[in-house]
C-alpha cells in the first residue's frame, strides 16, 4: 500500500507492506531508474506483520515494491506504483458528504489498520512515550503512515482533545475517513440503577446530519432528577414535583413551591462541514458506556473475542468495568525468562496520550451486572448490502463471517483470577522467571505512579491560574464528569492506583498461589522463592525513586516505597482543591508539607472523608442508583 494515494515527486513516498502470517523477506523500492532507492529487511510487529519504506524526494515514473526472501519456492511479491510529476488532484468527497465510502472492512483493510495503529505508536517498550495532545501523533509523519494521504492537506486542521471513548473512536474513524471505508457510532446510556449500558440509536457516516441525539431516556431521566434535587428544598411540595419542566408552575402548586424553569431548547445541530466538525460531534455523543454494553447485544459498536495472540493485535479496544477504556497498540513477545507484555495507549480528560503496558493495575476486569461486560473487544464491522444502508454485522454474522470468525463469549465467563491467568498465558506461553516477572510488575507500577505525577502536577499549574474553588460533583459523578474536575481530579485514577498497589504488593502470594506458572531452579522449593521475592520487592521500591514539584515550585523526592506506606492517604487524594503534598499523602506538620498552602473546601472533605472514602478503602466502585 502507497502513501499518498496518488503518489507525486512533491510529497514524500510512504510503503508499507502487510502480512497476515509471519513470512520471512526484505521489502526493497526500485526506482524508475532501475536502482533500490530504499530497502526495509526488518519484519515489525506481531499478527500482522509489516514492512516500511519511504523516499522523501520520489522520481517521476513507475517504482516497483518488491518483498524478497518468502517462504521456499515462492516467487518474490511485487506491485508497481506510478508517482505522478505533477500535483494531483485529491481525493474529495461528493457535496454534503464528510468522505464517500470507496472500500469495505474485511481481514485485509483490518490488517492495514492493525498495522497503522502499531506503526503510530511504535517505540522500544522501555521508552516513556506520550504526547500532549493526539493531533501531535497524527502530525508526526515519521509515525503516520496516512499524513495527508488524501492529498489535500486535510491533516492541517485541529481535531480536538479527545478522552479515552473518544480516543478510540476518533482511531477507527481517522483511518475509515482516509481509505473510504464505513463507519458509525452508537448513543448509548451510561448504565443505572443496576441495569448495565444500552444503545438506542446508531449513526452512520451516511447520514452525518443525524448528530448530537437527545440523550437516552434513563439518561435524561437522570438529568431532571439531579436539577430537581438542586432545587431549595420548600417541604411543601407534591411528591415527584418538579420532575417534569414546566414553565410555570401547575394552577394547583401551593404556596411558596418554587417554579421550575424549563430549560431554553437546545440549538439545532450544525451540519458538519469537514472531518473536524464531525469528529466534534462523534465526541458530543459517545462515551465509555458504548464500549460495555453487555457481550451479548447486538446492538452495540463493539463484540467481544477470545484471548489468544492472534484475536489480540494492535487496535483492539479494551473497555475497563469503571469506565476506562484503552487500545492495544503492539506486543513485546516473551523473551530470556522476561515476561511478554501488550502495549497499549489511551487519552486521558487532560487530552494528553500516553502509551503503558497491559498489567492488572490499568487494565481492571470484574463482572458486576451493572457494570456491563468488560474485556478486550474489536470495532463491529460495518458493511453495505446492494442498495441498501449501511449495517453493523450481528455476533452470530461475525461467527460465521470467514473474514472474522473470531466473535466469543468466552470472557464473559471468567472471573477476575481466571482473566488474568489466562493473559499471564498469552502474554508468556513459557514458565516464567519469577524474580522478572515480578521487577516487571514494579515497573509498571512505577510507570503508573510516573503518570500521576503529570495529572497532578497539571492540576498545579491551573491552581496558579484561577483563584476559585473547583466545585466537586456529588456521589459516583466524582469519577465521571465534565470541566476542571474532570480535567484536574484524579478520583478514577487513584482507584486504579490503588489496585496496582495492592497487585504489587501481594506478588509473591500469588506467585505462591500459581507456582506452576513459573521455573523454579532446582534445589530451591516455593517457599524459598516467595522469601526471595519479598526481600527483592522491599529493595526495589525503596529504588525506584521520583519528583514531583511542590506549592513553592521546589522539588520533593518520593520512593515507590513511600507511596505504599501512603496507601490510606490516596483514598482522599484526588481533589485539585487541595494543595499537591496533600495530593502525594505528606504527613501533616512535616518538613515536605510545609509549603501546602491550599486546601479543599471541609464540605469537600468531609463528603470525601465519610461518604467516599470507603470505595477506595475497599476497592469497590460505586454505580448509580
Amino acid at each position: 500500500m502507497p502513501s499518498p494515494a496518488t503518489p507525486w515527486t512533491g510529497a514524500p513516498l510512504r510503503v508499507m507492506v502487510v502480512a497476515e502470517k509471519p513470512v520471512e523477506g526484505a521489502l526493497s523500492l526500485v526506482a524508475p531508474d532501475g536502482s533500490v532507492a530504499a530497502t526495509s529487511p526488518d519484519r515489525r510487529g506481531s499478527d500482522p506483520y509489516f514492512w516500511f519504506a519511504e523516499i522523501a524526494k520520489p522520481a517521476a515514473g513507475k517504482w516497483r515494491a518488491t518483498l524478497a526472501g518468502s517462504p521456499a519456492g515462492c516467487s518474490p511479491v511485487t506491485r508497481e506504483i506510478t508517482v505522478e510529476a505533477r500535483k494531483p488532484a485529491g481525493i474529495s468527497a461528493p457535496p454534503g458528504r464528510i468522505w464517500q465510502v470507496r472500500g469495505s472492512w474485511n481481514s485485509t483493510t483490518e490488517a492495514l489498520f492493525s498495522a497503522w495503529i502499531e506503526k503510530l505508536f511504535d517505540a522500544p517498550p522501555e521508552q516513556d512515550l506520550s504526547w500532549k495532545v493526539w493531533s501531535e501523533v497524527l502530525r508526526d509523519q515519521s509515525r503516520n503512515f496516512l499524513f495527508n494521504y488524501l492529498g489535500r492537506g486535510e491533516d492541517n486542521v485541529a481535531t480536538g482533545r479527545p478522552d479515552c471513548a473518544d480516543f478510540v473512536y476518533f482511531l477507527r474513524a481517522y483511518f475509515a475517513f482516509k481509505m473510504g471505508l464505513p463507519f458509525g457510532y452508537s448513543n448509548c446510556s451510561r448504565g443505572m440503577g443496576g441495569r448495565p449500558p444500552k444503545c438506542y440509536q446508531w449513526f452512520d457516516i451516511d447520514h452525518p446530519e443525524v448528530t448530537r441525539p437527545a440523550p437516552p431516556p434513563e439518561q435524561d431521566a437522570a438529568a431532571v432528577i439531579t436539577s430537581a434535587a438542586a432545587l431549595p428544598p420548600t417541604g411543601s411540595a407534591p411528591r415527584g414535583f418538579g420532575l417534569f419542566p414546566r414553565s410555570q408552575p401547575p394552577a394547583d402548586a401551593l404556596p411558596g413551591t418554587p417554579p421550575v424553569v424549563q430549560a431554553p431548547p437546545k440549538p439545532k445541530p450544525r451540519h458538519p462541514t469537514n472531518f473536524a466538525e464531525y469528529l466534534r460531534d462523534v465526541g458530543d455523543v459517545v462515551h465509555t458506556g458504548a464500549v460495555r454494553v453487555v457481550a451479548a447485544d447486538d446492538n452495540t459498536d463493539f463484540y467481544t473475542v477470545p484471548l489468544t495472540r492472534k484475536a489480540l493485535h494492535p487496535g483492539t479496544v479494551y473497555a475497563d468495568p469503571y469506565g476506562h477504556v484503552l487500545m492495544l497498540v503492539g506486543l513485546v513477545p516473551e523473551q530470556d525468562g522476561k515476561p511478554g507484555v501488550f502495549l497499549a495507549v489511551d487519552a486521558e480528560p487532560d487530552g494528553s496520550i500516553t502509551r503503558k503496558r497491559f498489567w492488572r493495575g490499568n487494565f481492571l476486569f470484574v463482572h458486576d451486572p451493572a457494570l456491563g461486560s468488560p474485556g478486550f473487544k474489536h470495532f463491529r464491522p460495518i458493511v453495505g448490502d446492494r442498495n441498501g444502508p449501511l449495517r453493523r454485522l450481528s455476533n452470530a454474522e461475525i461467527a460465521k463471517n470467514p473474514q472474522y470468525a473470531d466473535f466469543s463469549l468466552d470472557q464473559s465467563r471468567m472471573n477476575t483470577e481466571d482473566f488474568y491467568d489466562r493473559m499471564d498465558d498469552v502474554m508468556s506461553p513459557e514458565p516464567l522467571d519469577p524474580g522478572k516477572a515480578m521487577t516487571d510488575a514494579i515497573a509498571s507500577l512505577y510507570e503508573q505512579v510516573k503518570v500521576r505525577v503529570t495529572s497532578v502536577e497539571n492540576g498545579r499549574k491551573y491552581q496558579e491560574k484561577q483563584a476559585g474553588i473547583t466545585a466537586m460533583p456529588d456521589g459516583p459523578s466524582i469519577f465521571e464528569t465534565t470541566g476542571a474536575w474532570e480535567d484536574y481530579s484524579t478520583p478514577a485514577r487513584d482507584f486504579r492506583l490503588l489496585i496496582a498497589i495492592d497487585v504489587v504488593r501481594n506478588f509473591p502470594d500469588r506467585f505462591a498461589r500459581r507456582s506452576n506458572r513459573y521455573a523454579i531452579p532446582s534445589g530451591k522449593s516455593v517457599d524459598d522463592i516467595k522469601r526471595e521475592l519479598q526481600d527483592v520487592l522491599a529493595s526495589e521500591l525503596a529504588s525506584r525513586k521520583f519528583s514531583y514539584t511542590r506549592s513553592d515550585g521546589s522539588q520533593w523526592t518520593l520512593s515507590l516505597k513511600d507511596v505504599i506506606d501512603r496507601i490510606a492517604d490516596f483514598e482522599m487524594a484526588y481533589n485539585p482543591n487541595d494543595c499537591v503534598e496533600l495530593r502525594w499523602g505528606a504527613p501533616e506538620r512535616s518538613q515536605e508539607a510545609s509549603t501546602c498552602k491550599r486546601h479543599a473546601p471541609q464540605v469537600q472533605r468531609d463528603k470525601m472523608a465519610t461518604a467516599y472514602r470507603i470505595w477506595f478503602r475497599e476497592r469497590h466502585w460505586p454505580t448509580h442508583s
